[in-house]
């Protein structure tokens, strides 16, 4: 029973994390969300904001994770637990490292980017002093269709635009033919 308890915990909580990763959506961010969680309690929120802040460091879990440190006072996260939908990229893994975060749960994994064990494991690396916990897979659908409606949409509108410029240039291709006669 205590492992049903911590599952219903963890899909309660990535379900928040899901919520901060549609606000990025809405701002035409890659839907990515993370909450930090300390004591069964949300302490930090964060969601992708690279485009916005024009910043390669603006990922969910590092907005998060500076959210955190700042509520509890700590750079140290060490009775935290993080809550991502797309498992973390080495920036953030590394961060997670050294913030000394003790679990990590993500939704989707990252075919190209996942550093917790879809491309590697920066956690299997022997030599650092903290390695946290990870889960994967919590809500893997929820998580993988925000992505690819995402994506698809974005797919969608940058067809559109070279449609139009394609009709556009072939519009002045005939008045430049229709002119010269």
């Amino acid at each position: 029973m205590p492992g049903n308890k911590q599952q219903k915990n963890d899909q309660y909580f990535m379900r928040q994390a899901i919520k901060e990763a549609m606000k990025a959506e809405l701002l035409d961010e890659v839907p990515i969300g993370a909450v930090i969680v300390h004591d069964d309690k949300i302490i930090a929120r964060g969601h992708n904001l690279r485009e916005k802040k024009q910043s390669s460091l603006a990922h969910a879990e590092i907005l998060a994770i500076e959210k955190a440190c700042k509520k509890i006072g700590s750079w140290r996260l060490e009775d935290c637990v993080l809550y991502v939908t797309l498992e973390p990229c080495p920036m953030c893994a590394g961060a997670i490292l050294q913030s000394r975060i003790a679990k990590v749960v993500y939704g989707a994994p990252d075919p190209k980017g996942g550093s917790v064990g879809t491309c590697f494991n920066l956690y299997e690396i022997p030599g650092f002093n903290h390695y946290p916990e990870v889960i994967g897979g919590v809500l893997h659908e929820d998580c993988a269709a925000l992505l690819k409606t995402f994506f698809k949409r974005k797919r969608e509108q940058k067809n559109k635009i070279k449609e139009l410029k394609t009709d556009d240039s072939s519009h002045l291709e005939h008045e430049k033919e229709n002119g010269k006669k």
